[in-house]
């Protein structure tokens, strides 16, 4: 039973050896059976859209934990007023170029409309422009109600500090301007610092 192995010749199986039956498979169209080698490319091909570049081998230490101090604003009105428009954005719906709530926001569309609603600052298109305005660098982890915070070096993508390791930003295709942490796995370990607008 399933035997795998000749069997050999004894008083209880005379005769030449043999091997022992085999189940045979069921044979597959030929369509089926060609059907995952013709796939094989697409499906590499779409793994490397999605996937990020590949590192090196060696383990990624983790960064550590960022605990962020919540400072008092210099201005709290201005302040309050941008957390209230930043707030009330949430769950527009993400649109690459986007700087309307009628038409959807992308990061620095997002931050620029907050910003020139609310604060009467009009800041340049892109985050990376954004991120090299002439304004205060607090300490990475005294953080202010309505200070930016920037991801990435380059740049790569901000969002606006509303108080306890919170900040708002709008953060990928398919998705919504929403709330994040700011000590979450992946923004923890992206986050490059601050820019205060309102002193």
């Amino acid at each position: 039973m399933g035997h795998t192995r000749p069997v050999t010749a004894s008083a209880h199986y005379p005769g030449h050896p043999r091997p022992a039956p085999v189940p045979r498979a069921r044979r597959r169209p030929l369509r089926q059976a060609l059907l995952p080698a013709l796939c094989l490319p697409l499906l590499l091909a779409l793994a490397a859209c999605s996937s990020s570049p590949r590192r090196s081998e060696a383990p990624a230490r983790a960064a550590p934990a960022l605990r962020v101090v919540d400072v008092a604003p210099s201005d709290p009105v201005r302040a309050n007023d941008v957390l209230m428009r930043a707030l009330g954005l949430v769950g527009t719906p993400y649109r690459w170029g986007g700087n309307t709530p009628a038409g959807g926001f992308d990061c620095s569309g997002l931050v620029g409309f907050v910003f020139r609603d609310a604060a009467q600052l009009a800041l340049p298109r892109t985050t990376r422009e954004i991120a090299k305005v002439k304004a205060g660098k607090p300490p990475r982890d005294r953080l202010a109600p309505g200070d930016l915070v920037l991801f990435g070096q380059p740049t790569f993508h901000i969002g606006i500090y509303v108080g306890e390791g919170r900040f708002v930003h709008a953060p990928s295709t398919g998705g919504t301007v929403r709330l994040d942490r700011l000590d979450g796995p992946y923004w923890g370990r992206h986050y490059d610092g601050a820019r205060r607008l309102l002193d």
